[in-house]
C-alpha cells in the first residue's frame, strides 16, 4: 500500500520500536487505518473483512485496516487496533484521523479490555509452554511481548489510559532471557497468575460498555465524505 494515498487516515510506527523494545534485528512496523471510497463498499462485490485489511509499505511490515474493519476491532479492544490510536507521533494524521484518535475512549469497556489484553497474553504463555525451544530468541521476544500486554492491559484497566512505551525495558529482556531458558515457560505462568489476581484485586475506571453514538456520527460523516474516489 502507498502512503501516500489520498485515503489514509493514519500512520505511525508500531511493534518493538513504538515499545521501546527493539533490538539490533528489529524491523520497522508500521499500522495505519485507511477509507475505501463508500461507493465500492455498494456494489456487488464489496471488500469482505480480508480484503478490508492491507499489508506492506515500501517493503517494511505494516498492516492497515480500512475504517470499518478498524472500528469494530477497536470496540473488541483488540490491543494491535487499539495501540495505532495511543502513539506518541504520527507519520500521516489527517482531520478525520485526528478525530478518530480523539474519540478513542469511547471504544473502550472494562470487560472487553480485560478479556483482550488477558486473552492474548494467555495465548502467548499457551504457546510458549507447548514449544519447548529454549535459547531461541524469538521466545525471549514472545515473553516480552507477554509481559508487556499485561502490564498495557492492567495500566487501561486501571486508569483509562493505553501506554504504549513501556518504562523499564530492561525488566522486559530479562524476563525473556529467563523464560528463552525455561523449557515450561514457569515464570511466565506465574506471571499471567500474579496478573489475574492484580486484576481481580483492582478497580476500574472503564464504563461497563463503550460510547458507541459518537463513533456511529463519526464513521457516518466519513462514509458520506469519501462517497466516491477523488
Amino acid at each position: 500500500m502507498n502512503t501516500t494515498t489520498t485515503h489514509l487516515l493514519l500512520e505511525g510506527v508500531v511493534g518493538s520500536t513504538a515499545y521501546g523494545l527493539s533490538t539490533p534485528t528489529s524491523d520497522l512496523d508500521y499500522a495505519g487505518v485507511y477509507v475505501e471510497p463508500t461507493a465500492n463498499l455498494l456494489g456487488l462485490h464489496p471488500p469482505d473483512r480480508q480484503r478490508s485489511t492491507r499489508t506492506g509499505r515500501d517493503g517494511a511490515d505494516a498492516t492497515y485496516h480500512e475504517l470499518g474493519k478498524a472500528m469494530g476491532l477497536i470496540l473488541a479492544c483488540n490491543p494491535s487496533a487499539m495501540e495505532v490510536l495511543w502513539l506518541e507521533e504520527y507519520l500521516c494524521l489527517t482531520d478525520f484521523g485526528a478525530e478518530l484518535v480523539a474519540l478513542r475512549e469511547h471504544f473502550l469497556s472494562a470487560s472487553r479490555v480485560r478479556k483482550a489484553f488477558y486473552g492474548y497474553a494467555t495465548a502467548q504463555v499457551v504457546r510458549l509452554a507447548r514449544h519447548p525451544r529454549t535459547g531461541d530468541p524469538r521466545r525471549a521476544k514472545h515473553a516480552r511481548h507477554t509481559m508487556r500486554l499485561l502490564w498495557q492491559g492492567h495500566q487501561l484497566y486501571t486508569t483509562g489510559v493505553l501506554p504504549v512505551r513501556v518504562t523499564d525495558p530492561d525488566a522486559y529482556f530479562a524476563f525473556g532471557e529467563q523464560v528463552m531458558a525455561d523449557p515450561d515457560a514457569v515464570v511466565a505462568q506465574e506471571l499471567l497468575a500474579q496478573c489475574e489476581s492484580r486484576f481481580d484485586d483492582s478497580a476500574t475506571v472503564l464504563p461497563a460498555a463503550p460510547n458507541e453514538a459518537p463513533l456511529e456520527d463519526f464513521l457516518q460523516r466519513v462514509r458520506r465524505a469519501h462517497l466516491t474516489a477523488p
